[in-house]
């Protein structure tokens, strides 16, 4: 007999095999990532939501803390066709549902043939069909998370040194510990602040940069961080990354919607229109820029043409949609941080109040 149950929006309900017990729901998407579960299950962006794996081993490698991008699993629950005993013993502990042992090919055809979608799972020894839909019945659409922000923020200003080239404000929105990391290689003090912070809280950091970070849910429940963007755009440069160049598209003037099933993997080609190079990204999105402004489109998906980089020389702002980070994935725009590096070092600060 099954002791896990998947209930899809479609009317379905899936058999499965408990790894982690547990109920609850989220919205449904997958993940074409073949390495890198540590990073993926650990990735803010992923809150509210229920991870399937498209490749079919997860945990090959083990569990190691080192490679996480954040103190807890952020995605409700997991699914695979195969979890191992590493990976079960750990969502076991982080109390996250996970669930095995079904045919996690026929999930991502539904996905991308009818959208992310809400599901319920039921997990361990009572676990029964009704308790699913249960679930599912009772998940909301993503763009009702308005308080997703406080799920993944920090909540206190947080000083990260990396030897004082430049003094970079980041708004925490669900930032990958890799963002910072890749800031301080490169010499910047890192100025963590709340997704919630005022721009009297960024003025008082006397930034070179400010940056907004990757994050989960819609952009435009970030209220805060689009307030900090206006009142500083032309005045200080500007950087973000994923729900970073929405928030800060969205503030100047921009607009945003909802992908149906999304980019989540470590493969998606984004062609450079000025140098007409493809590079390989990560990427981990439900949003995407709808309308850019007074930005201009540097760079696009290959496969759909979604908007995946902006600049404006007015306004020394720059983004890119995928994770130049890419903690897993390709390191082909690692350079980002270099133009990151670039702005916080030609212009002057913002002075504090």
């Amino acid at each position: 007999m099954s002791d896990a149950y998947i209930a899809l929006a479609d009317g379905r309900v899936l058999e499965a095999r408990a790894r982690a017990p547990g109920r609850t729901r989220g919205e449904l998407v997958f993940t074409t990532a073949y390495t890198g579960y540590e990073e993926s299950l650990t990735d803010p962006s992923y809150a509210e939501q229920v991870l399937t794996f498209s490749y079919p081993l997860i945990g090959n490698y083990g569990v190691r803390t080192e490679r996480f991008e954040s103190e807890a699993v952020q995605p409700r629950a997991a699914v695979a066709r195969e979890l191992t005993d590493d990976v079960a013993d750990w969502l076991t502990e982080e109390g996250v549902p996970a669930i095995d042992h079904l045919d996690t090919r026929e999930i991502v055809t539904t996905v991308r043939e009818e959208g992310a979608m809400a599901c319920g799972i039921a997990a361990g020894p009572d676990a029964t069909p009704e308790d699913a839909v249960e679930e599912m019945e009772a998940c909301k659409p993503m763009s009702d998370h308005v308080d997703i922000g406080a799920q993944v923020s920090v909540s206190e200003p947080t000083v990260y040194e990396g030897g004082g080239e430049a003094d970079v404000a980041l708004l925490d929105c669900g930032a990958k510990g890799s963002i910072i990391s890749s800031l301080m290689e490169r010499g910047a003090d890192v100025h963590v602040l709340p997704y919630d912070a005022t721009p009297e809280d960024v003025a008082a950091v006397d930034p070179d940069v400010l940056f907004v970070s990757n994050g989960p849910g819609d952009p435009e429940n970030f209220v805060a961080a689009h307030e900090v963007v206006e009142e500083f755009a032309g005045d200080l440069p500007m950087a973000g990354i994923c729900l970073g160049q929405q928030v800060i598209t969205s503030a100047l003037g921009g607009s945003t919607e909802k992908m149906a099933f999304g980019h989540r993997g470590v493969n998606q080609p984004v062609k450079d229109l000025r140098t007409d190079k493809v590079v390989m990204t990560t990427q981990n999105h439900g949003y995407t820029v709808a309308d850019t402004g007074p930005l201009e489109v540097t760079q696009v998906n290959v496969n759909d043409d979604t908007v995946e980089g902006l600049d404006s020389t007015d306004l020394d702002v720059i983004t890119r949609q995928y994770h130049p980070e890419a903690n897993p994935g390709p390191h082909d725009s690692l350079g980002f941080f270099d133009e990151v590096m670039d702005l916080a070092q030609s212009t002057s600060r913002v002075v504090a109040d």
